[in-house]
């Protein structure tokens, strides 16, 4: 029967998606890390991972067994650490993908102070606006935005996004300031192309309790969230963007929000992770720097 070393030798080469990042993290080579999967993957009959001269990734077989053996893990390392009284200095590496707007303006400057504050952290970040498979990738957390499907897996509420509609002052000077989204028709409109789909994205907007939605017939057409709001500024026309993507320039009035009073009802945006069970303290301390200041209990998606 696999022992905890080898589950261990499994996870953490899922985690790291190669050998060699799970050998540095449990202190082996290479070799040993993956001679402890093969033998794992025969003593089950079982095809646990895909392997490339690059990386690892996991099989359907690989993905439910990874699922399982994680909270052992997990609950091991927790218990471990605590006892050597890690529970106020957490170590090791956190895994986490997010959006790339989002990611970059708003995460990564609150990781870089939870990582000020306990040196012995490291992270492991990726940026994608794609949807991301967490149990399935190995990562420790995932960062979504928009109201969540029914998973199974964990979520923590630490933000949300308002889209405001903007456009720059030279702009609205010279063609005039839209009333109500059914005027949008005669303006100049930029265009987000979704990169999932390819689709243009439609703007949003709410009267009373009633969601209106418009698909932008645009001259303009982008599939960078910076660089619409660049155009904006610009004076090239109106664009709905996420609040913290424009707030400097709101701020700075390069641009001005237009049809406030007609603006969506914000998103929710949440932390997913793969397990409620026993939390490592890097886990915890994740969740307390991204999480925000309220006293909502995690929520199941």
């Amino acid at each position: 029967m696999a022992g905890i070393t080898t589950l261990l030798a499994f996870a953490e080469t899922v985690r790291h998606a190669s050998f060699a990042g799970a050998a540095r993290e449990m202190g082996l080579s290479a070799s040993a890390v993956a001679k402890s999967v093969a033998r794992l993957e025969a003593e089950l009959g079982l095809r646990l991972l895909h392997r490339t001269t690059r990386q690892v990734s996991l099989t359907a077989d690989g993905a439910e067994l990874y699922e399982r053996c994680r909270r052992i893990v997990d609950d091991m390392a927790a218990l471990r650490e605590e006892a050597q009284g890690a529970r106020g200095a957490p170590r090791g590496t956190i895994r986490l993908n997010m959006p790339l707007v989002y990611g970059r303006e708003v995460v990564v400057p609150r990781l870089a102070a939870l990582t000020r504050r306990y040196p012995e952290l490291s992270l492991d970040l990726s940026f994608s606006d794609r949807y991301v498979d967490l149990v399935r990738e190995g990562l420790d957390g995932v960062v979504r935005i928009g109201t969540l499907a029914d998973s199974g897996l964990v979520a923590r509420r630490i933000g949300t996004q308002n889209m405001p509609l903007v456009a720059s002052p030279a702009y609205l000077r010279r063609d005039g300031t839209p009333q109500h989204p059914d005027d949008l028709a005669a303006q100049e409109c930029l265009a987000f192309r979704l990169p999932s789909s390819g689709r243009l994205r439609p703007w949003q907007f709410r009267q009373g309790e009633r969601a209106i939605e418009f698909t932008p017939q645009a001259r303009h057409v982008f599939d960078d969230g910076e660089a619409l709001l660049q155009a904006a500024v610009l004076g090239m026309g109106l664009i709905q963007l996420p609040d913290y993507l424009v707030a400097a320039a709101l701020k700075a009035k390069r641009v001005v929000e237009v049809l406030p009073v007609f603006r969506p009802a914000a998103l929710p945006i949440s932390l997913v992770l793969p397990s409620a069970r026993q939390m490592t303290p890097r886990i915890r301390v994740l969740v307390e720097a991204l999480a925000e200041p309220c006293s909502e209990p995690a929520s199941r998606t």
